[in-house]
């Protein structure tokens, strides 16, 4: 079990030092191209969910977010025991969700940077812990996905 929190806690260290930069050495609104017309890495705060939802309601975040966390450790272990793939996307799940905890306490907002303008959309920014919830998300889908095709084999 300790390697799928060795996991989280990378994820965790890698988005927390990425906000950090972001934060020290940019202004709020400041933008840096790294791919022109495409990627850029643009300073941003976020005191809401996704795109900005529930914008301001942090005890709604503390609570949910405190629930979510447990129970995602109480799947890894009941369930990450059995499936490795859904041990990998439960750590990395819970890597995104402390990450953006971490500063909803500490600041009360979310430091987002990650800014990319996908055939001429401007996609919300987001941050490393927002991709991880996403990533995780995905291989646990995967993950259930391959489960019910291995059930499927077996049955016949």
């Amino acid at each position: 079990m300790w390697r799928y929190y060795l996991i989280t806690l990378v994820l965790i260290g890698i988005d927390q030092w990425t906000k950090w930069l972001v934060a020290a050495r940019m202004e709020i609104g400041e933008s840096i191209p790294i791919v022109e017309d495409f990627f850029y890495i643009t300073s941003h705060r976020n005191s809401g969910a996704a795109w900005g939802i529930l914008e301001g309601q942090m005890t709604l975040f503390y609570i949910i977010t405190v629930i979510v966390i447990a129970g995602l450790i109480y799947f890894l272990h009941t369930h990450g025991k059995q499936d490795r793939l859904i041990a990998v996307g439960v750590s990395v799940l819970i890597g995104g969700a402390v990450g953006n905890f971490i500063d909803r306490i500490l600041y009360q907002e979310v430091v987002d940077f990650a800014n990319f303008y996908i055939f001429n959309y401007n996609f919300p920014i987001f941050n490393v812990a927002d991709a991880s919830l996403t990533i995780g998300v995905v291989i646990v889908m995967i993950a259930i996905i391959l489960d019910e095709r291995k059930r499927g084999k077996e049955k016949k």
